[in-house]
């Protein structure tokens, strides 16, 4: 993700921003603070996001608005319908399916290049995030934890020297992170908590036959724990979430 942030960087905003202008700093305020709100399930799927509800929390037009709602819909964390504006995406059971499938082939299908490129100084930085997102469950920051997690797949995509799959992979950790937060298990990431750092071991040791093997049990592992429940569309207090 060379032009956006990944999930890990996007700090949580503050509450209501003061109204000076549409700036692009504060456009990317308002985005993150969205954007946590959905991963951290305090907007859930199907909440409806009205503009001008939206637009007075934040203090910023409509216009600018309707360009945040545009760049989550990118990332689909929210669902934009003619009529009817935005929502925050519902992830269905299908969908769930093909993001982890998408998953499997990409991510697993990297670990052998990953494994030859390597390096100590980048061992070492995935031992730091696994080691954060560890301390983050531990302590009970689960929206935290998810979006560390995401950002540890991403930087391993990464590694590959594949930028294009590098991407698409940071797409996918993100509709995964909004899978994870919905339906996944509180305290728990539907994986063991020292899984990444057995990966890193594998990756270490040069071995991208196993490092393969093992992404793909630990994805499945991810996707076996989720429990997919519909829920009723509801009306939100975009005031309340968003202040305090």
């Amino acid at each position: 993700m060379n032009q956006r942030q990944t999930v890990a960087e996007r700090k949580p905003a503050g509450t209501r921003l003061g109204k000076n202008g549409d700036g692009a700093e504060r456009h990317d305020a308002i985005y993150r603070s969205i954007s946590d709100a959905i991963i951290e399930h305090r907007l859930k799927p199907g909440a409806r996001l009205r503009e001008d509800a939206l637009s007075e929390v934040f203090g910023v037009s409509r216009t600018g608005i309707r360009k945040i709602l545009q760049r989550l819909a990118l990332e689909q964390l929210v669902t934009l319908t003619p009529r009817r504006g935005a929502s925050v995406t519902r992830p269905t059971a299908d969908e769930a399916k093909d993001v982890f499938d998408a998953r499997q082939m990409i991510e697993c299908g990297l670990m052998p290049e990953v494994a030859r490129r390597i390096t100590e100084a980048d061992v070492r930085e995935l031992r730091d995030m696994a080691r954060r997102e560890r301390e983050a469950l531990k302590s009970g920051e689960q929206s935290t934890a998810i979006k560390l997690s995401a950002a540890f797949h991403e930087r391993l995509a990464r590694l590959s020297g594949n930028a294009t799959l590098a991407e698409f992979v940071g797409r996918l950790c993100s509709r995964s992170s909004l899978i994870l937060a919905v339906y996944g298990n509180a305290g728990h990431l539907g994986c063991e908590s020292h899984d990444h750092d057995d990966l890193i071991g594998h990756l270490e040791a040069g071995n991208g036959e196993r490092a393969q093997a093992f992404m793909s049990r630990h994805l499945k592992a991810i996707e076996a724990s989720l429990s997919i429940v519909e829920e009723e569309d509801e009306a939100p207090d975009l005031h309340h979430i968003f202040s305090g």
